[in-house]
């Protein structure tokens, strides 16, 4: 546990500890009394208001769209099925400056619906709904389905024999089994919708904010440190809230139920209503994930004469962006590459050693740390950000020219993803087989070598694709340490966003296209190599 204590402890909790205190102390002495004034302003309580209730909202209109997509791949094998849950998991990856950028061009300005019917939802409350929806389609689909797929359908066909109809079966019998899988699910979209940047910042426009867009308003645009600090602590006490609750239903969700192989539970389709249900997910499908999409790609292409590559063209040279760079904007295909892949061996070796400590260990102090290694997906990354440029300034730690900085903020990101990759995997590993390795006299490096790692190469490489995927997209710390000669792609789109012009907004929509294949690709590959054969849903 030495290497992730120590790297969360210097490069989390430092920064962020630093940053909140450098808020709410003035001349050495602490002004606690800022936290009720902050509070008290009737704007940070419309924001505070406007967090919790589109996160509420967000949540239960996920559920209503995404539990009868759960239940199509739980229950029902139809050709391209593996294909089909790849794209459904492709918005998950994606940045959320991708998503802003693909909802805008559908319902914004000169957008899709703006041609068609002269209809705009851009600057409106139901254009971050929809975007949270189609971010968090797949979260409810993998973890709720997964779990589907591994329930016994024999019990519901018992209470069915028994005199049961098919509604009141599945209310008293495999419901119940649910619960815990769409508490759990329920909870991550509400985490993730809570501390929504990206989408928010794009979509939302001045008129709403979420605590984490007002936090970067606060810390970039006003300078008004003590605000951010206290809106900080309120983000800090409600995501440790809610990593509580999502704990506690997870160990519910593992501990109650019997499961079985999902390759006996999923059969075709028989009967028009299944037919029907099918269809309408394949339609919801391309209605909500595609089409935002393909119209990303279209507008892509769409340049001043005609359709071609001329975006894609424009994006070799800095000066076609108006002196939005000093470098050409393709290079932050380049550089996001490059940071990615550093970012993804720092939370390999970090995650990878935190997991094979909470394999090895229990007790009440690494249950907390486990809780911890979430804690960077659900505080803000502006005040990670922004405290890695007033910490990691003086020697041994002066890296605010070095380029390992954004690797470093990208890795905290990461690493959930690596440890709940291979955590499950890890504990199903015998431990009479290390015992017995030891026993024949390895150490404990080929012990490691021997028994564990054989069967975690594939869920580390799942685990490496994941943190690929999400080191490629962060954006809310690397907007602030990323340097101008070393943009990367999150932070080109959304400065190409912020630049008026015809030429800018195409290039950001091409740049936000290369950004999306990329994902796209690390999932495919990940998607063909992973481990489990439940199709269950740890992300």
């Amino acid at each position: 546990m030495a290497v992730p204590v120590a790297f969360f402890a210097v490069f989390f909790a430092y920064p962020v500890a630093a940053i909140t205190g450098r808020g709410l102390r003035v001349d050495g002495v602490w002004q606690f009394g800022r936290i009720g004034e902050v509070l008290s302003e009737p704007d940070i309580r419309g924001v505070l208001w406007f967090t919790t209730w589109q996160a509420l909202a967000s949540t239960a209109l996920t559920l209503l769209i995404a539990l009868p997509a759960a239940y199509v791949f739980a229950r029902l094998d139809f050709p391209g099925k593996q294909l089909l849950r790849a794209v459904v998991t492709v918005p998950f990856v994606l940045p959320t400056v991708v998503v802003g950028t693909a909802f805008l061009a559908l319902l914004g300005r000169g957008g899709l619906l703006d041609e068609l019917w002269g209809v705009r939802l851009d600057t409106s409350v139901w254009a971050i709904l929809l975007a949270h929806v189609f971010f968090n389609y797949a979260v409810v689909v993998r973890t709720v389905g997964g779990l589907w797929a591994q329930l016994d359908p024999r019990q519901e066909e018992a209470a069915r024999v028994l005199g049961a109809g098919r509604f009141a079966a599945w209310r008293r019998v495999t419901l119940p089994a649910l619960v815990p899988a769409v508490a759990a699910a329920a909870l991550m979209v509400f985490l993730f919708t809570f501390t929504s940047f990206g989408v928010v910042q794009i979509l939302g426009g001045p008129a709403y904010s979420t605590l984490e867009v007002e936090i970067y308003r606060q810390t970039a645009q006003f300078l008004d440190l003590p605000t951010a600090a206290v809106l900080t602590l309120v983000q800090f006490a409600a995501v440790g809230a809610i990593l509580a609750v999502h704990a506690w239903t997870v160990r519910r969700r593992e501990s109650a139920l019997k499961l079985v192989d999902p390759s006996r539970t999923a059969r075709r389709p028989r009967g028009a209503g299944q037919w029907a249900l099918l269809g309408g997910v394949l339609a919801t499908v391309a209605a909500l994930i595609l089409v935002p999409l393909g119209v990303l790609v279209e507008r892509s292409l769409d340049g001043p004469d005609g359709y071609g590559l001329g975006y894609y063209r424009a994006l070799q040279s800095a000066g076609a962006s108006g002196g939005t760079f000093l470098v050409p904007p393709l290079e932050a295909v380049w550089n996001s590459l490059e940071y990615a892949l550093a970012a993804t061996a720092i939370a390999l070796v970090v995650g990878g050693l935190a997991a094979a400590a909470l394999t090895r260990r229990a007790g009440r102090l690494v249950r907390g740390f486990d809780a911890l290694l979430m804690l960077p997906l659900g505080v803000s990354a502006v005040t990670v950000g922004f405290g890695f440029l007033i910490t990691l300034d003086e020697p041994p730690l002066d890296l605010r020219t070095s380029w390992i900085l954004v690797p470093l903020a990208q890795a905290l990101v990461g690493v959930p993803f690596v440890v709940r990759t291979m955590l499950p995997v890890l504990r199903a590993v015998d431990a009479r087989l290390r015992e017995a390795a030891a026993v024949l006299g390895a150490s404990p490096l080929r012990v490691w070598r021997e028994v564990d790692l054989p069967m975690v190469r594939r869920a580390l490489l799942v685990a490496a694709g994941f943190a690929f995927a999400v080191s490629l997209g962060e954006f809310g710390a690397t907007v602030f340490i990323a340097r101008p000669d070393n943009p990367t792609l999150p932070v080109a789109v959304a400065r190409l966003l912020g630049r008026a012009g015809d030429l800018n907004y195409g290039q950001a929509m091409a740049l936000s296209t290369i950004l999306m294949v990329v994902c796209a690709v690390a999932l495919l590959v990940l998607e063909r190599m992973r481990p489990d054969r439940s199709g269950s849903g740890e992300f």
